[in-house]
């Protein structure tokens, strides 16, 4: 073991016994995981980073959400199944047309312009 491992447990350790991991919030609740399995392993700790910065926005994960949904789409044999992949992709849609709405980026000369590059690339 190195030491910084022995120094980091022994100070969890010394925590636990002082009491201040008593009475914080969510005390005996689970944990909400994440799951990253859409993130490559190698990158998922550089995305919580990120993520905890506030620097992955809600449209930016949609986006990404719906890109994976539509490869799966795209490889899909079972027909349930790619209806239900097809009724996740539709919730995705109107949550990201929601957030885009509310942040009133539609009205700008810009989102106009590229309107139909941006859904092509994203919807179709």
């Amino acid at each position: 073991m190195d030491i910084a491992y022995i120094i980091a447990e022994e100070r969890i350790r010394q925590a636990i016994k002082d009491g201040d991991f008593d009475k914080l919030p969510g005390e005996g609740k689970p944990l909400k995981l994440e799951d990253l399995s859409h993130i490559p392993e190698e990158l998922r700790q550089a995305y919580r980073i990120l993520k905890n910065a506030n620097m992955i926005t809600d449209e930016q994960e949609l986006k990404r959400d719906m890109a994976t949904i539509e490869d799966l789409i795209s490889i899909c044999t079972d027909a349930n199944e790619e209806q239900r992949l097809t009724e996740m992709l539709t919730e995705k849609r109107l949550r990201f047309e929601q957030l885009v709405g509310k942040k009133k980026m539609t009205s700008s000369a810009a989102y106009r312009t590229y309107q139909n590059k941006i859904y092509s690339k994203f919807f179709y």
